[in-house]
C-alpha cells in the first residue's frame, strides 16, 4: 500500500465496524503490493484465518469500494482488481502474458495529456491510463520465429 492513511483509520472514520474477518481482509490489502482479485482475497485471507467465507469477501471489497476506501480496476482480462483509493494519481502496464499489473507514474504522459486537452478544448476532469504491454525480449523471439529467423546465440 502506498503511504497516505491506513486503511483501518479510513474505516474508522467512515464508521465501519471492524470485525476480525474484515481486519483481515484489511490487512491483506494494506500488505498487497499488488491488485488482487477478490479469489486472490480470499486466498490471502484464509491463509490468515480458514474460516472466511468468500462472500464475506465480496460484501467487504464492495462495501469499502461505495465508501470510497478502495478502488475497483476491471482490466482486459475481465476481474475486477482492488487498490487503495487514497493514493497519489499513477497509471498501470498490464502485462498481457502474466496478468501482472505494474504502476507508474510520467510528469511527461501527464503533461501531454494536459496539452492535447487543451488544444481541442477541454480540461482533464479525471482520466485513467491503462497501457497493456508484453516483456521485450519475448516479442521479439516471437517475430522471430513467426518469420522463420533463428535465436541469437
Amino acid at each position: 500500500m502506498k503511504p497516505g492513511k491506513d486503511l483501518t483509520s479510513l474505516c474508522q472514520e467512515q464508521g465501519l465496524r471492524l470485525t476480525r474477518p474484515r481486519k483481515i481482509i484489511l490487512e491483506v490489502l494494506a500488505e498487497s503490493t499488488d491488485h488482487p482479485d477478490v479469489i486472490e482475497l480470499h486466498r490471502r485471507a484464509t491463509d490468515i484465518d480458514p474460516g472466511i467465507a468468500l462472500a464475506t469477501v465480496y460484501r467487504t471489497v464492495r462495501l469499502l469500494e461505495d465508501k470510497g476506501i478502495l478502488e475497483r480496476h476491471t482490466f482486459a482480462d475481465g476481474r475486477s482488481r482492488y487498490e487503495p483509493a487514497e493514493q497519489e494519481h499513477h497509471d498501470h502496464f498490464i502485462d498481457v502474458d502474466s496478468g501482472r499489473v505494474i504502476e507508474f507514474r510520467s510528469d511527461e504522459i501527464e503533461r501531454l495529456q494536459e496539452e492535447i486537452a487543451r488544444a481541442h478544448g477541454f480540461e482533464i476532469v479525471s482520466h485513467r491510463l491503462e497501457i497493456y504491454v508484453r516483456p521485450l525480449k519475448k516479442r521479439r523471439r516471437q517475430r522471430r520465429e513467426a518469420h522463420g529467423s533463428k535465436p541469437d546465440g
